[in-house]
């Protein structure tokens, strides 16, 4: 396409499609976003219509080239990132059979005990590079299979967001590696798809795509497909991968060492590695990265954003109204009140586990706690030790990944990074400096971007990437607060392991 100047990228989320335009030097040159409904039919069912990201990604696609002011020729090529872990059941046709069960699906409890009953733990996670869970795409097909024998027979695929929309786009069916890592039915180290895995849960190897590196140009824009959403037929498309591993190269996490945080809803660590970390506790898991010769090993803490959402939402109503009538946000009010209380919120302790918890401690019972209210602690106080608890928890995950290589900077980005408050405690409780690129949300669609670049030669490796989104601003540690927090950190995980024979009590009554 000689008039080639940008690519579109594509983020397939759980509220809704980014739709960004690229110039293929990086920069930004616009982008959409449409949302789209999660559906919740019972307790800890969570489910999306396949139908509803394809008007999505056509109606973003059409509104963000003609606000832009670019022709469907000048698209180089189109490629995608998207959620990962879940399982969308196509017939043969390419016709979704039901709603997609999305990552944050937990109904399949019932079958995480039967796969976990043929397949031990530790030989699932050396298998897979992960635990074998409800959270993943095989649970989530057999109860498919289990509950809906009619849907599972006439399934012909098994397919994640990104790969649903390439077929729209295609006709073609494929999937690529990083997705393929959160099913917890590929074989990690070999890449390919473990038939031990598959004959010990009885799974169909035929519902699982064809793998692919995720440069790979999974085919050309059909013309039906392009009269839906405005491209121009013939457009390339290239396979993309899942979210994590976009972010990962959107952050410039592309060579063996290199280390980033995403603070959003949840927040995970992650580096580029030549093997997967195979953590003795199963700690941590892994992905394959964009680059198919790395992985991206990483621990995912729960509640990150949401810990600060919740206190927000449910003590800082003040707050609230005042950013209102400002037209501001709340946040940067109430960072005002964390400043002027002291590291270690005057001996507050606060433990972010509103959603149980994952990495590092697999545990779905752990709940919120505030430790050491005194009668002088106040708001600002209780905001600083929330802010502190997420820091606390992801230096977990940070000193097990830092038992397999040594980390340095690391790179932040996530719409948590936005202000410099939380930043420097990040900083000074892990000891470490951080680099914030100068895209933060935007860096998984870069990730995808780059991908989409490489795979029709617009740039020749992922290094690129490295150029594409340089740090802007620099974090350095603050030495004496930093050895004020290494006492506090090591209380708080004394605090989580006396509690957490409470958490289980409780949630026996609970439940």
């Amino acid at each position: 396409m000689p008039d080639a100047r940008y690519i579109l990228a594509h983020d397939i989320g759980t509220s809704g499609n980014k739709a960004a335009l690229f110039g293929l030097d990086g920069q930004l040159k616009s982008s959409v976003v449409r949302d789209y409904p999660t559906y919740y039919p019972h307790d800890g069912w969570v489910e999306q219509d396949a139908d509803d990201w394809w008007k999505a990604v056509c109606d973003s696609t059409m509104t963000l080239l003609e606000g832009a002011g670019v022709s469907p020729s000048e698209i180089a090529c189109v490629t995608f990132s998207g959620t990962m872990m879940g399982c969308l059941i196509v017939d043969q046709s390419g016709r979704p059979l039901r709603k997609m069960l999305i990552w944050a699906d937990t109904r399949s409890s019932k079958q995480e005990k039967f796969m976990l009953g043929r397949v031990d733990i530790e030989t699932g996670y050396r298998i897979t590079g992960h635990r074998l869970s409800a959270s993943y795409s095989a649970a989530k097909l057999l109860w498919i299979k289990d509950n809906e024998p009619a849907a599972y027979g006439r399934a012909h695929k098994m397919l994640h967001p990104n790969e649903y929309i390439v077929f729209r786009l295609t006709g073609k069916i494929v999937t690529e590696y990083s997705n393929a890592s959160s099913t917890n039915l590929l074989d990690i180290g070999k890449k390919r798809w473990s038939d031990e895995l598959l004959d010990a849960f009885g799974i169909r190897a035929s519902l699982l795509p064809e793998l692919r590196p995720s440069t790979h140009v999974a085919g050309k824009v059909t013309a039906e497909a392009a009269a839906a959403c405005g491209l121009l037929e013939g457009t390339p498309v290239v396979t993309g991968g899942g979210d994590g591993s976009c972010a990962c190269v959107g952050a410039g996490v592309v060579r063996e060492g290199k280390a980033y945080n995403v603070v959003g809803s949840s927040s995970w660590i992650s580096t580029a590695a030549r093997e997967p970390y195979f953590d003795p506790e199963m700690r941590t898991f892994n992905w394959v990265h964009l680059d198919e010769n790395l992985y991206t090993p990483c621990g995912t803490m729960q509640a990150a954003g949401y810990s600060y959402a919740w206190f927000r939402d449910a003590l800082c109503g003040e707050e609230r109204y005042a950013s209102k009538i400002a037209g501001g946000s709340a946040y940067k009010i109430i960072d005002k009140l964390v400043e002027k209380s002291p590291p270690g919120a005057g001996g507050l302790l606060f433990l972010p586990y509103l959603l149980g918890e994952r990495s590092p401690l697999w545990d779905h019972d752990a709940r919120g706690a505030f430790v050491g209210l005194g009668i002088s602690s106040g708001k600002g106080d209780m905001a600083r030790a929330v802010l502190e608890g997420v820091a606390f928890n992801l230096r977990m995950i940070l000193e097990i990944l830092g038992n397999y290589t040594e980390i340095g900077d690391l790179i932040m980005i996530g719409g948590g990074t936005k202000g410099t408050t939380w930043l420097q405690i990040f900083a000074d409780v892990w000891r470490h400096t951080l680099k914030v690129p100068h895209y933060l949300e935007e860096a998984t669609s870069i990730g995808a971007a780059i991908c989409g670049g490489i795979g029709v030669g617009a740039y020749d490796d992922f290094s690129v990437a490295e150029k594409l989104n340089p740090p802007i601003k620099i974090i350095v540690p603050n030495a004496e607060k930093s050895d004020i927090y290494e006492g506090l950190y090591k209380i708080f995980r004394d605090v989580y392991a006396r509690l957490k024979p409470i958490y289980k009590s409780l949630a026996g009554i609970t439940k």
